[in-house]
């Protein structure tokens, strides 16, 4: 009898313990300080730190989390914060998890961004950015490798990323009609051969580990009521968040104008953030044309600059995103200040960007479920995915020309080719360097870019 109740004694002291909000935000700003490598860094981060270290969620429910996350517009990482800081400690634990996800990136993009207008035409400066664009490159190029491995599981899903490309590069359809285009072939696909279409679950292949966290036996005591979803919770959630997010760009074009560049700032990046499926490296190539060609706000060249930046701050990938509001608003500002100006810019994107991710978690969470089993639902975000892997190639593309190669001309529907005699051996040789060292010798990311940029200094000297 004294055993069993000795056993009884143990098991309790090791189930995990549900943890206090001060606990939680120590923890979310850890996190929010040490999310570097991209996603697939920082979800391992996130997975190591709530699941295997401190067991504030299961293993299943904490996959169950990503999986409706990878089916939303925006970066996934950070959304996973705000759900599991939602399912914690509801809406506030929602918004400091995802706040302090960005917030430590986003200011030193901030920092990074100014001194970069302010200083980019120094020798060392440009020198150092030289490497770094070669680096970028491979990093690009990883990225399409990855996602193609993961994405393309038969025929079907190859050529629905061959013709995305064709689409984005030949053609120029725009990168909303595509992910349109993706998804109604999914779901129409998934009506007529539904095992080319079926979608798979993104996390550790086989069947996950049925450990419970504090979040489970919250659940299992009946202890998260903000979870049940009620007939007033979706127009409740509309009515707060759509205000919220774009209150601010109302406010703005009332105040500027709607020539102004924050408006167009505030608009251009509200419709990004509902169709960034696939992560920022899939937005960044029509972020990268619209920027360059349709706005005029930054040289090609400049548009690498700031995917090295981002790269090498903690935080999402998308960060990258504010780089382009705050250099389009330092070149726009009017008779404002550059840098506030800048920093106008730089905050009204880090705004339309970051808050619509709080709307979808707050919004879709309660109704996980029923998402997570709808299977047209699915087929329809495996061929968006699959498209995604076209529009990455053409972004991979487009740094190319623009890295290797100092001009390029267009044929046919605005299609642009190398002009060949225009080859800088020194991009192109830093470039398969970066390559051979990322994808052959799996040197990590950051390093890539330090060596790249001292090498880039070193040749710039030569």
């Amino acid at each position: 009898m004294n055993d069993l109740v000795a056993d009884n004694d143990a098991g309790a002291a090791r189930a995990p313990a549900a943890p206090s909000f001060s606990e939680a935000v120590r923890l979310w700003a850890k996190i929010g300080l040490l999310s570097f490598g991209g996603p697939a860094g920082q979800i391992a981060l996130m997975h190591k730190e709530l699941v295997e270290e401190r067991r504030w969620i299961g293993e299943q429910r904490f996959l169950h989390a990503l999986n409706y996350c990878m089916l939303l517009p925006g970066p996934e990482a950070q959304q996973l914060a705000v759900y599991v800081g939602w399912l914690l400690h509801r809406t506030a634990g929602g918004l400091v998890a995802g706040t302090l996800f960005v917030l430590p990136g986003a200011l030193v993009m901030l920092g990074l961004s100014s001194f970069y207008m302010l200083y980019n035409d120094a020798p060392v400066i440009e020198a150092l950015f030289f490497g770094v664009k070669a680096a970028v490159l491979a990093v690009v190029v990883e990225a399409v490798i990855r996602i193609g491995k993961r994405a393309l599981k038969n025929r079907v899903m190859v050529a629905i990323a061959v013709a995305a490309f064709l689409a984005i590069y030949v053609v120029k359809l725009p990168f909303p009609l595509i992910v349109l285009l993706a998804g109604l072939a999914g779901w129409i696909g998934n009506r007529f051969a539904p095992a080319l279409f079926s979608g798979s679950a993104h996390g550790k292949g086989g069947a996950a580990d049925d450990s419970k966290g504090a979040v489970d036996l919250m659940f299992e005591r009946g202890e998260l009521d903000h979870t049940r979803p009620t007939k007033w919770h979706a127009p409740r959630t509309i009515a707060i968040w759509l205000p919220i997010w774009l209150g601010p760009v109302a406010l703005i074009a009332a105040l500027t104008g709607s020539a102004s560049v924050w408006t167009q700032l505030g608009g251009f990046f509200s419709v990004m953030a509902v169709v960034t499926f696939g992560g920022a490296y899939a937005v960044l190539a029509y972020v990268a044309q619209a920027a360059v060609t349709s706005f005029g706000w930054l040289a090609p060249g400049e548009m690498v600059d700031g995917l090295g930046l981002a790269e090498t701050t903690p935080g999402p990938l998308i960060l990258v995103l504010q780089f382009v509001g705050f250099v389009a608003a330092y070149r726009h500002a009017g008779a404002m200040n550059p840098l506030l100006g800048g920093a106008l810019g730089s905050l009204l994107t880090l705004w339309v960007t970051f808050v619509p991710c709080f709307f979808w978690i707050f919004l879709g969470a309660p109704y996980i479920e029923q998402l997570r089993q709808n299977k047209a639902l699915s087929a329809a975000l495996g061929a968006i995915t699959a498209a995604v892997v076209g529009v990455v190639m053409n972004l991979a593309l487009w740094f190319a020309l623009h890295v290797i190669f100092g001009s390029v001309r267009s044929v046919g529907l605005g299609m642009e080719i190398p002009v060949l005699s225009s080859l800088d051996w020194r991009a192109a040789l830093l470039s398969i360097a970066a390559m051979v060292a990322m994808l052959r010798l799996k040197v990590g990311m950051l390093p890539t870019l330090a060596a790249s940029a001292l090498a880039g200094l070193a040749l710039q000297a030569l």
